[in-house]
Order: C-alpha cells, then structure tokens, then sequence
C-alpha cells in the first residue's frame, strides 16, 4: 500500500458518523497501567487481534477510534518478507494515527524470522510480535504458528534470535499448547520470559481445539499467578460482552485483554466495554447508538475496502464483515436478504439492500 493510499484512509476516516472527536476516553489511574517495555497503555487496555484478511489498515484506524489501545498488523509471513514479496511488504505500511501499533510476524525458520524482525523494525512498529499461536493447517501443519508448540526448543532459539535483532520491544502470542495432553502453557510462559519478550498474550484454546469448544481461562490465569512471572499477561478467547470483559480483568488477573473475532462486524465493541469498565453500567444506557448509527459505520467499512482494493475486491474482501456482525441479528425473515446482502457485487447494490434493512427496522 503506497503513502498514498495511507493518507487517503486517514483523511476518509475523519468523515466517520462520529467524526474526528475520539470518543473513548482512556481508563485512567495512577495506581495501575500496563506498559510494554516504555510504552504506556493505561489500565484496563484493549487490544485490537491480529486477524488475516482483518485488520487492515483501514480496520485498524476505526477501532483505534473506538477505543483499542494497541492494534496488530494482518501476520506477516517471515519466508515472504525476507523473498520481498510484493503484497507482504504491503503489510508493513502503517500510520501515525493508528499507533500504538505491532506488526506481527509468522514462521520456522530461526535465520528468516530474525532477517524479517529487522526489516519490519525499519518499517517503525511500536511493538513486534511474533505467531506461536495460528491454529490453520497451512501454517501450522508446516510448522509455524501453533506448530512450534510441537518443538519448543526452536520457538525459544526463534524468540531469542528476534528478541536480539531488534531494539524495539518484542511480544508473543501462542496458546495452551498442541492439544488436550500438551497443555504446557504454565513452563512455557516463564521460559519465553527468559527469552526477553515484553509481553505474552494466550489464547485460551489449544491448537487442536482450533476455535471450538470454550477458552480455558483457568490457564492463563495460572501464568498470571505464577510468582516468577513478571511480564504483563494478555488474556485471550471468547471476549464477547463488557461483562465477560470485566470479569476476565477482576477475576483472572490479566493486564490485558485481546479481542479478535467479537470485533470483526462490531468495531464498536471496544467503545461498548470501555464505557462498561469505567461507569459498569448497561452499556445500552451509556451508548444509545442507534440501528441507523451501526449501519452507518458498516457502510463506511464497505467503501474503506472498496477505496482501499477496488469495487470487486473490496465487496468480497468486507463479506466476513457483514456475515459476522451482530447487528442483524433478530430481523424476522431476514435469510433472503443475508443472501443477497453476501451476493451483492457493486456497493450501489450493496447499500440499496442495507437501506431496505434500515427500511424493515424502523
């Protein structure tokens, strides 16, 4: 993505239904903030998942808007970046108005993980991470992401090799373990410490559970507690609601939490928990955001891809968006216009459809 295109993301982004006024006040106090390496990120932070085919840039910048303290890069194939492929090199092309901002990076390869560190450091992240946790059989199956929970001993070799090859902080990502017998998150965390790493986030589930079945928080709760561990602890899995948001921070302990899937069709959602942490109210009393309101910002997501890729592109690219967001959810006979609304090929048929939806509920 040229610099070009950057700008013009930024300055769309400022024409957004609720303008230029960031409306997400930080949680604040003085007795409590988390920080990766010198990087504040208050108390009670919110982090925006690195998500392929997600959290682009223009993704990225709206739910900075709404309240996410730390946003990730779509993951960066280490084996792509050190070859200078074209469309990962585009991966690397973030803004000022998005930062903090970490570009996360994927691989098995200890040489091209700590070449490809580097050359994201030139592109001026906050924070690099680095994938032990992608579950899908083409990276892990090869041996990345989650698959280097099947041979740590390369994990922690590439984790000290990035840790060294850059002056920026380094983080991790990574889950429980491989699968039901392998749940080795407790040692691991401690010896990815050892490492150098400014921050461990874990995914609640193990790689064979993919996305299935319910986050086991008991875990991540118990690196928390661990007495040894000093680095802060990011919770992830299943952070649907303010409430459960809440919950994980009193009840686990963690400095953080992750939100990945709830947010794709819901960028809101980090403006939702954030009103609920700081007041702990109904959040349908503290943001009465209207039907009308939501669609507003799903349209402005449409026309951030179209402008980003082209018509075509941007139209398929922004399906997963309205396929998962919650806010038609209810809509008596609504199947026909799901399909059509997924069918759609140019944004004026689009929104034709969407405003008819807007017709059905008022």
């Amino acid at each position: 993505m040229t610099a070009k295109v950057l700008q013009t993301i930024e300055n769309q982004t400022r024409r957004w239904p609720f303008g230029q006024k960031k409306l997400l006040l930080r949680t604040q106090s003085k007795d409590s903030f988390m920080k990766i390496g010198s990087l504040d990120l208050g108390k009670y932070p919110l982090l925006l998942a690195p998500m392929e085919d997600v959290t682009d840039p223009a993704f990225r910048l709206m739910c900075k808007r709404f309240g996410a303290d730390l946003v990730y890069t779509e993951f960066v194939s280490s084996d792509a970046l050190v070859r200078y492929v074209n469309s990962t090199q585009q991966k690397l092309q973030i803004c000022d108005e998005e930062r903090p901002v970490a570009i996360q990076i994927y691989g098995r390869f200890p040489e091209a993980m700590e070449e490809a560190a580097r050359i994201c450091e030139e592109a001026k992240p906050d924070i690099i991470d680095i994938n032990f946790g992608c579950p899908v059989k083409k990276v892990a199956g090869k041996g990345a992401g989650a698959g280097m929970l099947r041979d740590v001993p390369k994990m922690l070799e590439i984790t000290n090799r990035v840790v060294e090859a850059v002056k920026i902080p380094v983080t991790v990502k990574t889950r429980l373990g491989w699968d039901d017998s392998s749940k080795i998150i407790v040692d691991l965390a401690e010896s990815l410490q050892d490492c150098g790493i400014a921050a461990l986030a874990i995914h609640g589930r193990t790689r064979a559970q993919m996305y299935t079945g319910e986050a086991d928080w008991s875990l991540i709760g118990a690196v928390k507690n661990n007495q040894r561990m000093h680095i802060p602890i990011i919770g992830n899995g299943d952070v649907t609601t303010p409430e459960i948001a809440r919950r994980r921070f009193d009840e686990i302990g963690v400095d953080a939490l992750m939100i990945g899937r709830a947010s794709i069709g819901r960028p809101w959602i980090f403006e939702e928990i954030k009103q609920y942490l700081v007041h702990g109210t109904s959040v349908d009393t503290l943001v009465p955001h209207s039907f009308k309101w939501k669609l507003e910002i799903i349209k402005q997501q449409v026309e951030d891809s179209v402008r980003r890729l082209d018509e075509r592109r941007g139209i398929i690219h922004i399906r997963r968006h309205l396929a998962a967001t919650p806010l038609f959810k209810g809509i008596p006979n609504f199947r026909e216009t799901r399909i059509a609304m997924l069918r759609a090929e140019t944004v004026a048929d689009l929104f034709r459809i969407l405003d008819s939806v807007e017709d059905i509920t008022q």
